[in-house]
């Protein structure tokens, strides 16, 4: 009993300490690529319509009107509906930009659904010194959800979402999850969904406002949270099997 206590008592240490060093070189890591990649804080700037979209070969080109496209240039980084893309081109004239959209973006995203008169929200890339309002995002989409149910409320509306199993647990409640570039709180989770509450104000500013049931929006995790689970996954999994050795312990003892 002694020795898988004091077992225990180890292992609880050294998880403690892997969850620091990993977490901190993150955050470590996360702010020095700060300057290094483009980076968006979740607030979108607003709401921009599809002029045109047109399949090539292996992708598509689409056009967007931006209500504004001061110092926008070939290159820059702007994220369309949570999606980091890459300006391809600028036509000041129709105050629009232009983005070239791989298959594998299209597929992965809700950009392939995208068609003349589409709505998407927009935000352009941080930069130094601006004002983080929501939370870092990287315009990198994991996985995209379906909504499946809006239910009115005097105040608020709260919307549901269903996420792939794998993608779940990561998201927890009262934390962070980015829903078509919008930096959102989380409300209830359950096993294969999750849900928001928004205010008025995000209704009016961004494309959830008139999202249905049955479509689909990105989903991109909070980097912070994946790396904390997926430390604690790894260790686990590789130490679970030690109480074995200590007078055959339940694995689970370790974690009670």
């Amino acid at each position: 009993m002694l020795a898988a206590g004091l077992l225990k008592s180890i292992c609880l240490v050294d998880l403690r300490k892997a969850l620091y060093l990993n977490t901190g070189a993150a955050r470590r890591k996360q702010n020095n690529q700060l300057q290094l990649r483009a980076l968006f804080t979740g607030i979108v700037q607003g709401t921009a319509a599809v002029l045109d979209v047109k399949t090539l070969p292996a992708f598509r080109q689409l056009q967007i009107r931006l209500p504004h496209l001061d110092g926008v240039q070939i290159g820059a980084s702007i994220a369309i509906n949570g999606v980091c893309l890459t300006v391809t081109g600028a036509d000041p004239a129709a105050s629009s930009v232009s983005f070239d959209v791989i298959e594998e973006t299209l597929r992965r995203t809700n950009l392939g659904t995208l068609s003349n008169g589409s709505t998407v929200n927009f935000e352009r890339s941080a930069r130094m010194g601006d004002e983080i309002g929501g939370h870092n995002v990287a315009g990198h989409i994991h996985s995209t959800a379906g909504v499946t149910a809006l239910e009115q409320t005097p105040n608020n509306l709260r919307m549901v979402f269903q996420v792939p199993q794998e993608w779940i647990k990561y998201i927890l409640p009262k934390g962070f999850v980015a829903v078509d570039g919008i930096s959102l709180t989380v409300g209830e989770v359950t096993e294969d969904s999750f849900c928001v509450y928004l205010i008025p104000e995000t209704l009016r500013a961004t494309t959830l406002g008139t999202r249905r049931v049955g479509e689909h929006v990105n989903i991109e995790i909070e980097q912070q949270t994946q790396t904390t689970v997926d430390t604690v996954e790894r260790y686990l999994s590789k130490n679970l099997a030690l109480p074995a050795q200590a007078n055959a312990q339940p694995a689970s003892a370790l974690l009670a």
